[in-house]
């Protein structure tokens, strides 16, 4: 363990372990996770999960020593869900009846373990970490192993530095945070939501600027993403499904000569997330394959009035807000009924210059992640974890950012074919 002096307040005790509670963990998670278990064959694909810091810059193995990472992994894996715990998840609703099923809660989640992972360091200073299982039990490391090496990142940078030093850190991320609680009692138009467990600082500093955002913004703050805070704190978890849903489900559901597949699986995917949770989770994510695509080929009529809005998560925000617009309005759908989520990259400037463009013309709420709770004046890490392979195949994000497309490059140009993607104008029609 890391015995030189670390800061309380960011910390809590140096020798806690990072995860304490499987619950601690994206809520959308378990959302996804009920669907493979209602869904068994595709709960049953073999998935690859790969970590990745985007941030090369920084040689995160020489950094993070291996044997305090591996020692964490292996805590976490002794983590089982407690009673109150399953006992939470049993009591969480939507549409007026229970969320998660008997079965799922005590056939799925009772006994779970988290399972086997590789690790080791590579060549260019970073770790090759993979998580190979079937995607029911492989689908909850995701959350847990990023904010495990976040924060064991975060302690490397701060055991160097002197009590004082470490204070004058703190001190930066109370200012911080109180500019932020300051600036939005002042526009209580606008809702927030923490979604900032995968690259937070620190557990402990986590709670802290999740419960003073609580406390100082009550019903602005509209609840958090992390499971285990939503229940320690009694707000409302929130969160619906990730791009990792229909990465998986495509590579499938469809065959590698079928480009209409592609399309259908995204298609089918929707019909049976509304039939599992109706309109309480109806919260589409259109930039898996290029939000274009999503919403010429996917999205429907029907869906597009069914569901409660989308989620940006990638792209320009103001130029995806306006296609938005203009596309519920060519459907004669009022874009004053449907929502709108942003959580790409906000800081607290973006967050008022969407605020102040989308007034009064659309609903939205934001979902405010590594700069809420990774704000302490230090360099934060861009990591994330992928499923990369599913039964042996790649799998292909696009996202509305043509730069961070992933998989292979012939696996990418089917993907841009079959979802028309198009690099230069992913908001095509788009009046700005």
């Amino acid at each position: 363990m890391v015995k030189q002096y670390l800061h309380p307040g960011i910390f809590g005790s140096a020798e806690d372990p990072v995860i304490q509670s499987l619950l601690d963990s994206d809520f959308y998670k378990f959302t996804m996770w009920q669907l493979l278990h209602e869904f068994p064959r595709f709960g049953a694909a073999q998935v690859a999960y790969r970590f990745a810091n985007r941030t090369k810059k920084v040689r995160l193995a020489e950094i993070v020593p291996i044997e305090r990472l591996r020692e964490e992994l292996d805590h976490t894996r002794t983590l089982r869900f407690t009673k109150d715990e399953l006992l939470y998840l049993q009591r969480r609703e939507a549409n007026g009846k229970p969320m998660f099923s008997d079965s799922f809660i005590s056939s799925r989640l009772e006994p779970f373990q988290l399972p086997e992972y590789h690790l080791e360091k590579g060549n260019d200073g970073q770790f090759l970490l993979e998580f190979p299982a079937t995607w029911d039990t492989g689908i909850n490391w995701e959350t847990i192993a990023l904010e495990t090496m976040q924060e064991l990142y975060t302690r490397q940078r701060m055991a160097g530095l002197s009590r004082f030093e470490q204070d004058t850190i703190y001190a930066t991320g109370i200012v911080r945070l109180a500019e932020k609680i300051r600036t939005l009692k002042q526009f209580v138009e606008i809702l927030i939501i923490e979604f900032g467990s995968r690259r937070r600082a620190a557990r402990v500093w986590q709670a802290f600027v999740t419960a003073m955002m609580a406390s100082e913004l009550g019903a602005q703050l509209r609840g958090t993403s992390n499971t285990r805070l939503a229940m320690d704190l009694d707000l409302l978890p929130m969160g619906t499904n990730a791009h990792e849903l229909q990465m998986v489900m495509a590579a499938i559901m469809s065959r590698l000569d079928d480009d209409r597949q592609l399309v259908e699986s995204s298609r089918t995917l929707l019909g049976i997330w509304q039939v599992l949770y109706g309109d309480a989770l109806s919260i589409a994510l259109p930039d898996t394959f290029g939000s274009k695509g999503f919403f010429e080929k996917v999205f429907t009529p029907d869906y597009a009035a069914a569901w409660k809005g989308t989620r940006h998560d990638s792209g320009d925000p103001i130029a995806y807000g306006e296609y938005v617009i203009n596309f519920y309005n060519r459907l004669g759908i009022d874009p004053t009924t449907k929502t709108i989520i942003f959580s790409d990259g906000l800081d607290l400037p973006t967050i008022l210059k969407i605020n102040e463009h989308f007034r009064d013309r659309i609903n939205y709420s934001f979902g405010w992640g590594t700069n809420l709770t990774n704000d302490l004046g230090l360099d934060t890490l861009s990591i994330v974890i992928k499923a990369a392979e599913v039964n042996g195949i790649s799998t292909v994000k696009l996202s509305d950012n043509p730069a961070k497309a992933m998989g292979k490059p012939e696996d990418i140009a089917r993907y841009k074919r079959a979802f028309g993607y198009d690099d230069s104008n992913p908001y095509r029609e788009c009046i700005v």
